[in-house]
């Protein structure tokens, strides 16, 4: 069996694998399923100062090779986070390695919960900041669509917080290594990428968009090949680590990742297919190493030959 270890900064993960934001819940979802202190990392729903209802249904729909969603941030908010048991308490209980994902509508929403999470970081070890929320003081412009706006939001996430910070970049933009590049240069520890892709479908029957937000989310397979040549891109343009995501099903998936610079994966729309979509990419990974005799996951990380 390979040494599946990776480092991500200040973070040592016992495997790269880790769940994407918005796919996993809040780790007790799945618990029933298998122990989720397996994962390399379970990254939890985004967590915003208020608590959050979501938009209309319906919210989901399959399409060729994917899935649209536009679930609208439905959470918590950072008090019941805090303090219900079905949420955090229930997560350093539960022995996995928990990273937060934060959002909010303007630099200040992402500060204030950075900072609460600060203040009882027990059983955190990171926080992932959401960049592609609309910012309500610029015409909702998305903070993580120009990257001095993003730069602000990292900062002000840095100056809040010493917990090791995880910038999910947007993929709507035309060289997504300004953004890892700013993310870099603003103080976080690392970027993650790919954030879904806007997208829509329409139900010829009805006439109908398929879901009520009109426009959604692309993730699933369909995006793959962009997450890996936006990380490729990415990770050559930052000496921080770069966590991909975006269509992984098998471990192969994940293994064309780690060759284009990514130290870690994540694991999203595969699990709505099955629950333990994660557990299998992690034994495809160490079967692939395996057969290629290679000892040691690092041994890939980039090593993609141009």
């Amino acid at each position: 069996m390979a040494d599946l270890t990776t480092n991500l900064g200040r973070i040592t993960l016992k495997n790269p694998v880790m769940t994407a934001s918005g796919t996993f819940g809040y780790g007790m979802e799945y618990d029933s399923f298998f122990p989720i202190s397996k994962l390399g990392a379970v990254v939890v729903k985004g967590i915003a100062p208020w608590q959050s209802h979501g938009n209309p249904t319906p919210r989901v729909a399959e399409v060729t090779s994917g899935m649209l969603n536009a679930i609208g941030l439905q959470g918590p908010g950072i008090d019941k986070f805090l303090n219900d048991e079905h949420y955090m308490p229930f997560l350093r209980k539960s022995g996995a390695t928990v990273i937060v994902n934060i959002w909010g509508k303007k630099i200040e929403d992402y500060a204030e919960v950075a900072a609460r999470l600060d203040a009882e970081s027990e059983g955190i070890a990171a926080l992932e900041i959401n960049v592609s929320c609309p910012n309500v003081k610029e015409g909702g412009l998305a903070f993580g669509t120009d990257p001095a706006m993003m730069g602000k939001v990292v900062a002000a996430v840095r100056a809040a917080t010493k917990l090791p910070l995880i910038t999910k970049l947007s993929p709507n933009v035309t060289k997504i290594a300004d953004f890892a590049k700013s993310a870099e240069a603003n103080g976080s520890d690392m970027v993650s990428l790919i954030n879904t892709i806007p997208a829509m479908a329409i139900d010829i029957e009805t006439f109908r968009p398929k879901i009520a937000n009109i426009t959604g989310g692309l993730s699933g397979p369909a995006v793959k090949p962009v997450a890996v040549r936006m990380v490729y891109e990415a990770s050559r343009a930052v000496k921080i680590p770069v966590i991909g995501m975006g269509g992984i099903m098998s471990g192969e998936d994940a293994i064309e990742f780690f060759l284009a610079g990514a130290s870690a994966v994540a694991v999203g729309t595969a699990i709505f297919a099955d629950p333990l979509a994660p557990l299998h990419v992690l034994d495809g990974i160490n079967a692939w190493l395996d057969r290629k005799g290679i000892a040691s996951l690092k041994e890939i990380i980039g090593a993609v030959k141009i």
